[in-house]
């Protein structure tokens, strides 16, 4: 179990309304060489001769729904055996509004690790600025093994069930050695059911995706914005391609060389940080939990302890009948990357503490774990996480290192520093050797790569995009003091205009720039 960096599934919905009343208009985009794109394929780099197959081919496209034109890309599923098995990338255009000012395509990934590209890149009207639209085609693609790229299955659906509702905070010899036997047993469902691709979904694998993607769509540089694990995924594009880096914008930020510890304290913290936002809003409207922020938290925590011992009934679910802690911290997380859901939230604990009703928060639940009432899940984000996280990088095998991690963690962050310290236990147990290790990026010989982080975003602290800024040899540092996860196209014009003029004519924010 593990809170992904990215929720776009839930903050979308509500920032799309947002981002439709803050659009700004711009001048006309100028076309620009650092972008150049054609009809044909562009040409094989030198070091990946031995892959040619893959980036001289073309794109097949075809009509599906409204404006969009999807098509597949063959990738092999281990670079280092180009001869070997292949496996299919699905990806999504959305044309430029404006032919005669479009400039190229810009590639967009959500984050997860294990968000849909394709299902993002079909809100192309509200992730990316007016003037980005009518001057971009919007390619999103979902990262192998996720969504309809091969997806990743590891475990059916009812397990998949029990696995998101465990409990998440072990306290007793008993249930700690429960919680590691899940989680070993999970990794071993991985194993054995996604062959072969479990094996080959590491970020580093998906860049170099990503770069067959730029080949054929006929991109000189490619054009990208990446948001949460997007970014991350950004980052190692461009430390292994930076002469290929056009345009990048990475938002909501991820640091390269965080440890698996490192990154869910950074999470625990950043979302009691949020958290506390959310009580003052909660007080605000007459919050069920208390009259003050330290009065909420504390009674926050309290309910989750309650819910440990006696869940909730759930009513109208095909079969989840009862609100665990598992799934009651799921949709209080939920909640937590926009501040559009804090209402809800609010609406969603009164029925719980006065009736024991638990199912407008297992309805934020499901929302996070991309699950319908009918038991049936959209994606796959709740599997593939777990599979690209790991092996990207390992964490410690011994479930008294997650002990200590607890106790830590929790006296930083009270409400989320437990479930997020044991959440690594699932790393530690995962049968495939990590193939990646944490370390700085510099993307030496890259272009200008514009970073941004929100102040009090709870999925990707500020800090991590600080962090990210300063390694990048070229990196650009850019501040949205708010709330929410992300930042561009969310509820600021200051943060939108930079990143429109950076798209349109290539010139970077200022090095420092506050929204």
């Amino acid at each position: 179990m593990r809170l992904g960096v990215l929720r776009w599934g839930v903050a979308g919905v509500t920032a799309t309304v947002t981002a439709a009343l803050l659009v700004t208009g711009c001048t006309n985009p100028l076309r620009s060489s650092s972008s150049s794109t054609s009809s044909s394929p562009q040409p094989v780099p030198s070091a990946m001769q031995p892959l040619a197959k893959f980036y001289e081919q073309k794109l097949s496209w075809t009509d599906c729904g409204s404006s969009a034109k999807c098509a597949y890309l063959t990738v092999p599923v281990d670079y280092a055996k180009p001869d070997g098995p292949t496996t299919q990338i699905k990806v999504l255009k959305v044309p430029a509004r404006k032919e005669s000012s479009r400039i190229g395509s810009l590639v967009v990934n959500p984050g997860g690790p294990g968000g849909s590209g394709v299902e993002y890149a079909r809100y192309a009207d509200f992730i990316v600025g007016a003037p980005v639209r009518r001057a971009y085609d919007i390619v999103g693609f979902d990262p192998r093994g996720v969504a309809s790229s091969s997806p990743i299955d590891c475990i059916p659906d009812a397990k998949l069930d029990d696995w998101l509702a465990q409990d998440p905070t072990p306290d007793t010899p008993a249930e700690v050695a429960t919680f590691g036997a899940n989680a070993a047993a999970f990794g071993e469902a991985c194993k054995a059911n996604a062959q072969p691709l479990v094996e080959h979904v590491s970020t580093v694998e998906a860049a170099k995706d990503m770069d067959v993607l730029r080949a054929a769509l006929g991109s000189a540089k490619l054009d990208y914005l990446g948001k949460s694990y997007g970014t991350f995924l950004g980052a190692t594009y461009a430390g292994l391609f930076p002469t290929h880096v056009g345009r990048m914008v990475l938002d909501g930020a991820m640091a390269p060389d965080l440890t698996q510890e490192e990154m869910l304290l950074g999470q625990a913290k950043g979302f009691e940080t949020a958290t506390r936002a959310w009580a003052q809003s909660c007080i605000d409207d007459g919050c069920p939990l208390g009259g003050s922020v330290d009065e909420v938290m504390t009674g926050l925590s309290a309910l989750l302890r309650k819910l440990d011992a006696t869940p909730a009934r759930v009513e109208g679910d095909a079969r989840v009948k009862q609100l665990t802690e598992g799934w009651a911290a799921y949709g209080v997380a939920a909640a937590m990357y926009d501040q559009g859901m804090w209402s809800t939230l609010t609406s969603a604990l009164r029925p719980l503490m006065e009736k024991n009703d638990g199912t407008a928060l297992m309805g934020l639940a499901d929302t996070y774990s991309e699950r319908n009432v009918d038991g049936t899940y959209s994606g796959n984000m709740m599997e593939v996480i777990s599979a690209v996280s790991c092996l990207d990088s390992s964490d410690s095998p011994d479930l008294a290192v997650y002990e200590k991690r607890a106790k830590d963690f929790s006296a930083q962050a009270p409400v989320f520093g437990t479930f997020l310290a044991w959440s690594g236990v699932t790393c530690g147990k995962w049968p495939i050797p990590a193939t990646g290790k944490p370390g700085p990026i510099a993307a030496d010989g890259a272009p200008p790569i514009v970073v941004i982080g929100t102040t009090r975003d709870p999925a990707t602290p500020y800090e991590w995009a600080q962090r990210l800024a300063a390694q990048l040899s070229s990196g650009v540092m850019v501040t949205f003091d708010g709330d929410g996860h992300t930042a561009y196209t969310r509820s600021n014009s200051c943060i939108d205009n930079a990143i429109d003029t950076f798209y349109l004519k290539d010139t970077a924010p200022q090095d420092g720039l506050r929204c």
